[in-house]
């Protein structure tokens, strides 16, 4: 483990050993900022478009991190986590 205990925004910081993360999924984004590019090459205006928020979001958990830490990971939360590393 790397000291990253806790909750993170990004995935990667699970991935790498934190606790968990809980934020938006950024291969979403992308993709919705790729057809903002493709309607601003098609014409319209940037300042015309809509601003989003980002509506896709992901819960991550390190089963071995949390082990480490001598948490027990509650099974409803391990349910709802989109990934869970061991």
């Amino acid at each position: 483990m790397n000291g990253w205990g806790g909750a993170h925004p990004f995935r990667y910081y699970a991935e790498r050993g934190g606790l968990m993360s809980y934020g938006n999924d950024h291969a979403d984004n992308d993709w919705r900022a790729a057809a903002y590019v493709d309607r601003v090459l098609k014409g319209d205006k940037p300042g015309e478009l809509p601003v989003q928020a980002p509506v896709k979001f992901e819960l991550t958990i390190n089963l071995k991190s949390a082990e480490a830490l001598g948490l027990e990971s509650s099974p409803h939360i391990l349910q709802q986590a989109d990934t869970v590393f061991e």
